[in-house]
């Protein structure tokens, strides 16, 4: 099994790579294979509502960015499960991040949902305020693809400033670690019955607007 993680961080080694790693290191120990994805210091623009990519169902966006969107949105899709990291910008996660979750799932509910019934979490690294908020946006990604989220002992925001300051975060620290094994324990449970219970049947989205 595998679980691919995305840095949505300019820095490449910031506290969102350092709590990522946390999860990471926890499935690691349970043989499960880990894969950091650099996002946040790449040029990616927003979903500009094309919709080239419902029209061509080919799970892939129309635009390119040198391609980074559609070579991870293959990686999601063959990965067994999908962990989200942000710093907090303004309460809120990085625009880098947010443009490429916004095409990247955007690219999977169009095309029969490719992230459905995988295993996805979110973890967010802020200095002081905003975590929560930041926290609630990536999980609405992972909740509108009806992927399974496995939980933890708290919101799953660790604290620091520079670089490594999240290992002086002794309660952020466990809040990764029982992830990253609550994570671990979900994708063997959905592994071992994937033979032996059938998943619920899709249903196709009814989409409602509330002018008349």
């Amino acid at each position: 099994m595998k679980v691919i993680a995305f840095n949505g961080s300019p820095r490449e080694k910031g506290n969102t790579y350092f709590a990522l790693k946390m999860v990471g290191d926890e499935l690691e120990k349970e043989g499960i294979e880990f894969e950091v994805i650099h996002v946040g210091n790449k040029a990616i623009r927003g979903c500009i509502g094309c919709n080239g990519c419902a029209k061509n169902r080919d799970e892939k966006c129309v635009m390119k960015d040198d391609n980074y969107v559609n070579e991870w949105v293959q990686k999601m899709k063959e990965a067994d499960g999908i962990l989200l990291g942000s710093p907090v910008h303004f309460a809120s996660l990085g625009a880098t991040m947010k443009a490429f979750l916004d095409r990247a799932f955007y690219v999977a509910s169009v095309n029969g949902g490719l992230f459905r019934h995988k295993v996805g979490a979110s973890v967010v690294a802020v200095r002081r305020s905003g975590g929560v908020p930041t926290f609630d946006q990536l999980n609405n990604y992972l909740n509108y693809s009806e992927m399974l989220m496995p939980t933890t002992n708290y919101w799953s925001v660790i604290h620091g400033l520079r670089p490594g300051e999240v290992e002086q975060d002794e309660e952020g620290k466990q809040i990764m670690r029982i992830l990253g094994k609550n994570m671990a324990w979900l994708l063997k449970m959905v592994d071992y019955t994937k033979d032996k219970i059938n998943p619920p049947e899709k249903e196709n989205k009814k989409y409602t607007h509330f002018i008349r």
